[in-house]
């Protein structure tokens, strides 16, 4: 069967059953057994899928089973971009899904994905724990056009630039080099800013662009670098940090609003929960990742404060254009210690 297909059809079974105890009244609603579809791009054993199957087991041990998870990992069913799709119709339930992507959706959360808004990983942490993290997610659960709640936030680490061609010792070394950013014009015009020639991909289409020579390079985190398998067609990685972007667990508003008001506290609770055993999760997985690649022999090159200055400064043209707007939300940024 086509997987589309059978996305649809399982999606629109679980609406269908959903409906069903919803007309019985929600006693019969809540007795009724649920296992809840999520997905990642990630593989088994990444710290934002192992958070979210944390997560069921939570779930089935609070409710005797009768709610569960069952995880979809390594984009078993697409890229982001149809990920966000097959919740917003409820074809599946749960997705973790990066700023980057969500920005064209909710507006405000694109200020997460302005180039070194972050002081550093440590500051990104303290904002999105914050009023201003809880607001953002408020956000989009109150967005019409989004069609989905926001659970929790998840650590995604710093990016990075990475490519095939040559080290990149300074921002000179990235002229002219085809760099896949994720699908945000921010981000194209971050990259572009830089010296690069940005190209929007999806991230289910990257290691074949690496390898045929589509793309020069990519950006991302150690992690992503490490267990996509880029270190092996893009050996050398410059530690940039020009973005540090979270991402966010979302629900499908079509699954959400079929829930009991007790499921759905249930849910948000383990959710939270979920967001700081993912940080400690991303810590052990990072310091991991980049031992793997260095023993690989890939070479990974920091910068000094004003090698990173130079880096800085360049991106001045996209927050000219995209920064304006987000003005107060930034200074609050900034002021969070």
């Amino acid at each position: 069967m086509n997987r589309r297909k059978f996305i649809g059809q399982s999606g629109a079974g679980l609406a269908l059953g959903l409906a069903g105890g919803l007309t019985a009244g929600l006693p019969a609603l809540a007795q009724q057994k649920m296992v809840l579809k999520a997905t990642d791009v990630h593989p088994l054993g990444y710290p934002t899928v192992e958070a979210v199957e944390r997560m069921g087991k939570k779930l089935e041990t609070a409710t005797g089973g009768r709610l569960s998870i069952q995880m979809y990992p390594a984009m078993q069913l697409g890229g982001e971009k149809e990920m966000i799709e097959q919740a917003q119709v409820g074809a599946l339930q749960i997705a973790r899904i990066s700023v980057g992507p969500m920005g064209p959706i909710v507006d405000e959360l694109n200020v997460f994905n302005m180039p070194f808004v972050f002081r550093d990983v440590p500051h990104m942490n303290k904002v999105i724990d914050g009023p201003i993290g809880t607001e953002m997610l408020d956000k989009l659960t109150a967005s019409p056009q989004s069609k989905l709640v926001g659970l929790c936030w998840m650590d995604a680490g710093a990016r990075s630039v990475y490519n095939s061609k040559k080290p990149i010792k300074s921002i000179d070394d990235l002229k002219g080099l085809k760099i896949r950013m994720m699908g945000n014009p921010i981000f194209v015009d971050t990259m572009n800013a830089l010296g690069g020639n940005g190209i929007a991909m999806g991230f289910d289409q990257l290691y074949n662009a690496l390898q045929t020579g589509v793309v020069d390079g990519a950006e991302n985190n150690p992690p992503s670098y490490e267990s996509g398998k880029h270190f092996q067609v893009a050996k050398y990685y410059s530690l940039t940090e020009h973005l540090i972007i979270p991402e966010i667990l979302v629900f499908s508003r079509a699954s959400w609003d079929k829930l009991s008001k007790d499921d759905q506290a249930l849910i948000a609770k383990v959710s939270k929960e979920a967001q700081q055993e993912q940080r400690k999760l991303w810590m052990e997985r990072e310091a991991q990742s980049m031992d793997t690649v260095k023993k690989a022999g890939i070479e990974v090159l920091s910068f000094t404060p004003d090698q990173k200055k130079r880096f800085q400064d360049a991106v001045k043209p996209v927050w000219d254009k995209y920064g304006s707007k987000y003005a107060a939300l930034v200074q609050r940024i900034q002021d969070v210690k």
